[in-house]
């Protein structure tokens, strides 16, 4: 294969149509990625909810890339739920953006192409979805480090302060992602809290869940966390940062898919990332659970150090001085996190799309009280998150849920 370089895009029909396993062999070979004459395998492993996806091999060096397409519908449901193909170019743009700040963080992007939503990119199969990963029991040691840095400078230098606020308008103008931003309004913070059409649990916890349903205290927090989704652009984020999204070995940490992009709040991933670590350790029994812990404590102890060192060296607001604003800052950074930690937690449990840590527990029983603590910390982390006031405090949350719900 060749260096890593970015390919522009080559003149070709430009009509959009599904790759195929051969089609995407062929746009590597008139892209010129492989040498000429290179015996290319091609297989299609997506497993997702939006996309095609298709690993090209050299036979005889084993070495790869990675073509990604858009479907112009949700996968997981089909085409009665159309989805606009640009999110294919927010997603190699976000790529390319969080590369200039953290490119030991996401994968190089050779090529990208708007009319066919295609995304071309390095190989990452010699690294596992830490998902997956955790779910074996795998530990992660640096996770929590490299996700701290990727989240603390991503967020810092496309934020107001560590970008001039007119070239930071300017950059969210080219992230505006409604679509699938209406898709993160909807499954994350609206279905799951109303009898909707979309939701999707076990008959078992039909009485768990109409008592979210009716419950006016929560809606009225689910509310406002909604509000500042809708309306807080601090940054530029990732938008589905769970550990699907996320490569994984004992040395290296890749972020990838973040076709859901777009300016936000600054709590957002922090809180997507939190929960999906939750959901783990829900899955797990207790004494396996302190892994998981460790990783939450040390992510924000990682962004908390690394947000604070670029804010004092590399802040362009004037009022980046004035005492007490960066604790203020990061405050309510903290708070939102756990607000958002707690409706993806719910979401992820009774909403349209499940993660295997919970759905693969095989005891049913076990199963469905390991969604009812889910249920009910997700709830708890939304309502009682003005009153935490660090991380230490979750893992008590935690026990106490847990506790609370044998006893």
């Amino acid at each position: 294969m060749k260096g890593e370089f970015y390919i522009m895009p080559v003149s070709h029909p430009t009509v959009y149509e599904p790759l195929t396993e051969q089609g995407a062999i062929a746009l590597a070979i008139r892209l010129g990625l492989f040498p000429e004459g290179t015996p290319l395998a091609c297989r299609e492993i997506g497993d997702g909810n939006l996309n095609l996806v298709f690993r090209v091999v050299d036979q005889q060096t084993k070495k790869g890339i990675i073509i990604k397409q858009a479907l112009p519908y949700a996968k997981v449901v089909g085409e009665s739920w159309p989805l606009t193909l640009k999110r294919s170019v927010i997603e190699s743009n976000a790529l390319r953006t969080f590369a200039s700040y953290v490119p030991q963080y996401v994968p190089k992007v050779y090529y990208s192409d708007e009319s066919l939503a295609i995304t071309v990119m390095e190989d990452l199969s010699h690294l596992q979805i830490a998902r997956k990963g955790l779910i074996e029991g795998k530990t992660y040691p640096l996770l929590s480090q490299h996700i701290g840095e990727f989240i603390a400078k991503t967020l810092f230098y496309t934020s107001d302060f560590g970008m001039n606020q007119q070239e930071k308008k300017q950059l969210a103008q080219s992230f505006v992602n409604p679509e699938l931003c209406k898709i993160t309004e909807d499954l994350v913070f609206t279905d799951p809290f109303f009898d909707h059409e979309t939701n999707n649990f076990e008959d078992e916890l039909r009485n768990d869940v109409k008592a979210l349903w009716d419950d006016d205290k929560l809606h009225l927090e689910v509310a406002k966390l909604k509000h500042k989704f809708l309306t807080g652009g601090d940054a530029l984020i990732h938008g589905d940062l769970h550990t699907g999204s996320i490569f994984a070995s004992d040395e290296e940490t890749k972020i990838i898919d973040p076709e859901f992009a777009f300016y936000g709040p600054f709590g957002f991933d922090i809180g997507q990332f939190f929960a999906n670590l939750l959901l783990n350790a829900l899955s797990r029994p207790e004494q396996q659970q302190e892994p998981l812990f460790a990783h939450i404590d040390k992510t924000w102890n990682v962004f908390v150090s690394v947000f604070s060192d670029l804010w004092h060296s590399h802040n362009v607001e004037p009022y980046a001085k004035t005492e007490g604003l960066l604790e203020e800052v990061l405050h309510y950074v903290f708070i939102d996190a756990i607000g958002f930690a707690g409706c993806e937690v719910i979401r992820r449990t009774i909403g349209l799309a499940h993660v295997a840590d919970l759905d693969g527990i095989e005891d049913k029983e076990e199963r469905l009280q390991a969604k009812r603590h889910a249920l009910r910390l997700g709830r708890s982390l939304i309502l009682q998150r003005e009153t935490l006031s660090s991380t230490k405090e979750i893992r008590s949350l935690f026990a106490q849920t847990v506790l609370a719900a044998t006893n």
